[in-house]
């Protein structure tokens, strides 16, 4: 093979991995951030849900559940209505910051926490309401506090719950698709998360990148169960 013939497939691969690169980046950096979010606020969430009894904690859980059930196109149709300019917390941010959500990374973490969020809770809580309440009465008899509890036996304790629903979010915020081109829109070098770009290539007929990226997917969610799995053994030891 010539110079002349590897020059060319030099310049090919590098315009591949140019087009691989940055939704493959924006989309662990998307799922990262949303997964940190679910973590602490779904933890909480599950928490509450499966240690209080107050008025309306049915209708509560059946909101949070509700993206699990609702179509991706519906959820992000309800998240532009309340985080565009004119909507509720869109006008607040636009007050506060002076420019809207909207077409941004940081729309695409909304979209991303909020369909994700729901596995984390149904994971936690179930956890947490697995933990025998003798163990938390007995901490509360030594003198702790109900926080302190929480964190050194409850959470503990839920160890594996927690982990299970913090791949599962992070796996969902990885191949979010529908509420996120509704909400984020498709902007190359902007907004073109994984999902969105394998659409895009291969609405333009651009099978080997389409099929790049589907295995690259694929390969992301095998290494996160099989790592998590080994993980969760080895706390269990």
């Amino acid at each position: 093979m010539s110079i002349h013939q590897i020059i060319p497939k030099i310049k090919d691969m590098i315009i591949m991995l140019d087009k691989v690169w940055f939704p493959l980046s924006l989309t662990l950096w998307i799922a990262t951030i949303s997964s940190i979010l679910v973590l602490f606020s779904g933890v909480v969430i599950a928490y509450i849900f499966a240690r209080r009894d107050f008025r309306g904690r049915e209708l509560a859980e059946l909101l949070v559940t509700l993206p699990l059930i609702l179509p991706p196109t519906v959820i992000g149709y309800l998240l532009v209505i309340l985080v565009g300019k004119n909507g509720f917390l869109g006008h607040l941010i636009y007050s506060f910051f002076g420019t809207g959500i909207m077409f941004t990374w940081q729309a695409a973490v909304i979209a991303a926490y909020t369909v994700s969020l729901p596995l984390m809770v149904r994971a936690a809580q179930a956890a947490i309401e697995a933990v025998d309440r003798e163990l938390e009465y007995a901490a509360y008899i030594l003198g702790r506090s109900e926080i302190e509890t929480a964190l050194l036996i409850t959470l503990p304790l839920s160890k594996r719950g927690i982990l299970a629903g913090l791949v599962l979010s992070f796996a969902r915020a990885v191949g979010e698709f529908g509420a996120t081109l509704m909400l984020a829109g498709n902007i190359p070098g902007k907004t073109n998360t994984m999902s969105i770009s394998i659409y895009s290539a291969f609405q333009a007929g651009n099978d080997e990148l389409a099929q790049t990226l589907v295995l690259i997917l694929i390969f992301i969610s095998l290494l996160a169960i099989s790592l998590t799995g080994r993980f969760v053994g080895k706390l269990e030891v």
